[in-house]
């Protein structure tokens, strides 16, 4: 018993039978040092090329022009400065579109949470006729263009009068069939007798739907809250055609109304561009571990 104890441990790489994947460095082969090495050294590659534009945008953010327009560029500001922060509010109503953007996001964000908590749930739990059939319309959905229903879209908003107003902006975006699809999937991984549970006791769809379905499902919530807050607040199309005037307009128009403007100058548009990227940033920071919690929740069954 000891020698098939000993031969087994020799096997695994370990006399104390650490797996070969926590072995020490010392007892690897120069194989599998240069090839952790080489994973290592391309991770540092992507980080540094996905981090640096946004570490340079918060440095020249605070740098004067000067430094923005020195030869080999500075990547550290000498001299930190805030008036690339005022001059941009001052340039455009940027906090007005600030605001507008937080305003329109948010909407549409609790929009499509409320109307896809209650198609997905229609779709697992009510016994609908051609269910499948219909499902697979809002799929389709998903795969028409954009651009091929932005005009419609526009003169239709436009006929009602909804143009340069905050129904205008939001109203295409109350529902989507991704939010459909998504918590649909999660729904469906909720075990039947908790349903019928909830039936003995008394409680209709309703009751069910808020008390049981919605609580076990905050993951796939969260993470469809911040995918839609997301897409909303980097929409720029959509914005621009549908309003007409600057304290209607969300804030990536009026980055570029920093950009275009005669007195256009890097340090405003970078501030800009780091107030544009606080929500966001903020959003995956502390919302990265719902986002992957979420988006693979309905991913086994």
């Amino acid at each position: 018993m000891t020698t098939l104890a000993t031969e087994a441990r020799a096997e695994t790489g370990s006399e104390s039978g650490t797996p070969p994947s926590r072995r020490p460095l010392a007892g690897r082969s120069p194989r599998d040092l240069i090839g952790r090495a080489a994973v290592h050294l391309l991770l540092a590659v992507a980080v540094v090329t996905v981090a640096f534009p946004v570490y340079y945008a918060v440095a020249g953010a605070f740098m004067g022009p000067s430094e923005l327009s020195s030869y080999p560029p500075a990547l550290v500001p000498h001299s930190v400065t805030g008036r690339n922060f005022a001059g941009a509010v001052d340039t455009v109503p940027l906090a007005r579109q600030y605001a507008n953007s937080a305003i329109t996001a948010t909407v549409i964000t609790l929009a499509q949470l409320f109307t896809s908590i209650l198609a997905a749930y229609a779709f697992v739990f009510l016994p609908l006729r051609a269910r499948a059939a219909v499902f697979g319309v809002f799929l389709a959905t998903l795969m028409v263009p954009w651009e091929a229903i932005i005009i419609p879209n526009y003169l239709t908003l436009s006929g009602w009068g909804l143009g340069n107003t905050y129904f205008g902006l939001v109203l295409p975006f109350l529902a989507s069939g991704f939010g459909t699809f998504m918590l649909r999937q999660a729904f469906r991984q909720l075990p039947g007798e908790l349903r019928d549970a909830a039936r003995i006791d008394g409680a209709g769809h309703w009751r069910f739907l808020w008390r049981i379905v919605v609580p076990l499902n905050k993951p796939a919530l969260a993470a469809l809250s911040i995918y839609v807050f997301l897409s909303a607040w980097n929409q720029y199309f959509w914005p621009l055609i549908i309003t007409r005037t600057a304290n209607m307009q969300t804030l990536q128009i009026g980055l570029t109304s920093l950009r275009d403007s005669e007195m256009s100058d890097p340090g405003l548009i970078l501030a800009g561009v780091v107030l544009s990227l606080l929500p966001t940033l903020a959003l995956v920071v502390f919302g990265q571990r719902f986002i992957v919690r979420g988006l693979t929740a309905g991913a086994v069954r």
